[in-house]
């Protein structure tokens, strides 16, 4: 049993952020393509939907109505806005779990995803997006969790700095 000494600092961990966002940059990747191929194959969803709903917030309702084609602003705006999401939900799953290994990682990452699910698909404010509530969307949202907890995990160099008491 190892015994602290009275000259010895308490420690704690930092978080990594550039485990954090290259946790994001992949995990949201990874979202995006299983969404956009699995709401076509399972859904029979156009991908340009899938994009003009990620665009919705920024862009307004007005980008949602038919016909579904392609519209390259929805496009543009729908995978930056996506990204910088994927971006910052990672740092908040990186900062929840940075300090307990890779397993914890991946299934509070899940299940963090699975609150995002409650959060994006439940929300009063994002009224449009209840018509995409979908097993589709809830396994996809809890994969994005579990990669982005597992990536963070896997990349974090570990760093501690004492504690000022």
């Amino acid at each position: 049993m190892a015994t602290t000494t009275v000259n010895e600092p308490r420690m704690r961990q930092l978080v990594d952020w550039s485990a954090a966002i290259w946790a994001g940059i992949v995990g949201g990747i990874i979202f995006l393509v299983l969404n956009l191929v699995l709401s076509r194959a399972v859904l029979g969803i156009s991908p340009w939907a899938i994009l003009r709903y990620f665009a919705s917030p920024v862009l307004g309702e007005g980008v949602l109505p038919p016909p579904i084609h392609f519209r390259l602003d929805a496009v543009i705006v729908g995978i930056i806005f996506h990204m910088l999401l994927s971006i910052v939900f990672a740092m908040v799953i990186a900062f929840l779990i940075h300090r307990w290994g890779i397993w914890v990682g991946i299934i509070l990452g899940g299940l963090l995803g699975l609150a995002l699910y409650v959060i994006n698909f439940y929300n009063p404010l994002l009224p449009q997006f209840s018509i995409l509530r979908s097993w589709v969307m809830l396994v996809t949202h809890i994969v994005f969790g579990a990669l982005a907890g597992g990536i963070y995990e896997a990349l974090e160099v570990e760093e501690f700095v004492p504690v000022e008491e």
